[in-house]
């Protein structure tokens, strides 16, 4: 299945998520909050999740999206240390040595995305890692976003089944 299948099967089987969700809060008594804020961010993830996998395949949307992403996010952090170590004098001085420095540690970044990706259908496709992706999310929405522990149990529970979702579409179920 391509970037497109894995979305699209992602967008609609999210009611059965729902479904599913909703039924193992009832029967198996679990904490799950199912509030509107905790389903709007599990959809995101759980979408988000159902294309992951493929982060590493190089030619995937999802990998080539990501590797400009975290490159400019290390840029930009490299920019800030520099810029609170420097001091040139005039400030544009400072912005633009500053800024050199962040575009090299960008620039080092987007080489290293790829080279430490293990390769297609490997790690990154494995349940090992949909239980990592849940449990960031998890982690996310409690400390980061400050959803209640129902909440942001329901969203990394999202988060893992959307990931999930993209191996059982791709047959491989893997626990590694």
């Amino acid at each position: 299945m391509n970037y497109e299948g894995h979305v699209l099967t992602g967008l609609i089987s999210y009611p059965f998520f729902i479904l599913i969700s909703g039924l193992m809060k009832t029967y198996l008594h679990l904490p799950l909050e199912m509030s509107t804020p905790a389903m709007l961010l599990g959809y995101a993830l759980y979408v988000f999740g159902s294309d992951l996998p493929d982060i590493d395949h190089p030619n995937a949307l999802i990998h080539r999206g990501s590797k400009a992403v975290i490159a400019v996010l290390v840029g930009s952090a490299v920019y800030t240390q520099a810029v609170a170590q420097l001091s040139l004098g005039e400030q544009w001085k400072t912005l633009t040595v500053a800024w050199t420095i962040g575009a090299a540690g960008a620039l080092a970044a987007w080489h290293l995305f790829t080279l430490f990706m293990p390769r297609h259908r490997g790690i990154v496709h494995s349940l090992t890692f949909a239980a990592i992706y849940g449990l960031l999310a998890l982690l996310l929405a409690e400390y980061g976003l400050n959803m209640r522990s129902g909440e942001a149990l329901f969203a990394g529970f999202a988060a893992f089944s959307g990931y999930a979702l993209h191996l059982l579409t791709d047959g491989s179920l893997k626990p590694i």
